[in-house]
């Protein structure tokens, strides 16, 4: 959770039927950039329907995307690379961010051939929110019939990524055992294509 300048308590009882939530106002906002220029914070200064005022850090770093890669075999593509939060090296679901202008599917297409070198056929299947302190939507894409047309082609030095590819028994165990960053758009991907 998020800390708060007000006191907002837990609702004690159920809503009345068709009852909603009222919106906050934006007061104003402050932004903060990293250093690396990768992620943007903003802080925003809202006021509460009871007229306290509160703020909180919002992540406001762009979409992205991810995507579950199926080769024809069925196994599923994952893209072997260090990752700076979790300080380890994780094999995860191809994808990155979508660049200004660019399509949710075209940065899929694009992220999956470079981090792994794979192509197929790519489409999104849903979005999500990062979280209720962020503007960053997630798109889960899939892409099938994925076969390798080339050796990763890294879009930087920081994108040292080696293709590995797991059975699909194998990659649902990777998923629940919670060892990628991308847990919920791989069960949408599965789901997508009926291999939940």
């Amino acid at each position: 959770m998020n800390p708060s300048d007000a006191d907002v308590s837990a609702p004690t009882g159920p809503a009345p039927s068709g009852a909603s939530p009222r919106a906050w106002e934006l007061l104003g906002q402050t932004e903060h950039r990293g250093p690396a220029g990768y992620l943007r914070l903003l802080e925003r200064r809202f006021r509460l329907p009871g007229g306290q005022e509160t703020r909180w850090d919002i992540l406001d770093s762009g979409d992205t995307v991810a995507v579950v890669a199926i080769t024809a075999d069925d196994c599923v593509v994952l893209a072997r690379q260090f990752r700076p939060g979790p300080m380890a090296v994780m094999d995860e679901l191809p994808g990155g961010f979508v660049d200004p202008g660019e399509s949710p599917e075209a940065a899929a297409a694009r992220e999956l051939l470079e981090e792994t070198g794979y192509a197929g056929e790519v489409r999104v299947v849903a979005q999500t929110w990062l979280s209720g302190a962020a503007t960053v939507r997630r798109y889960a894409a899939v892409a099938t019939g994925c076969r390798r047309v080339g050796a990763p082609s890294a879009a930087s030095a920081e994108e040292d990524c080696v293709a590995v590819t797991l059975s699909l028994a194998e990659f649902r165990e990777h998923l629940r055992a919670g060892r990628l960053c991308d847990v919920e758009l791989g069960y949408l991907g599965l789901d997508a294509l009926g291999l939940l």
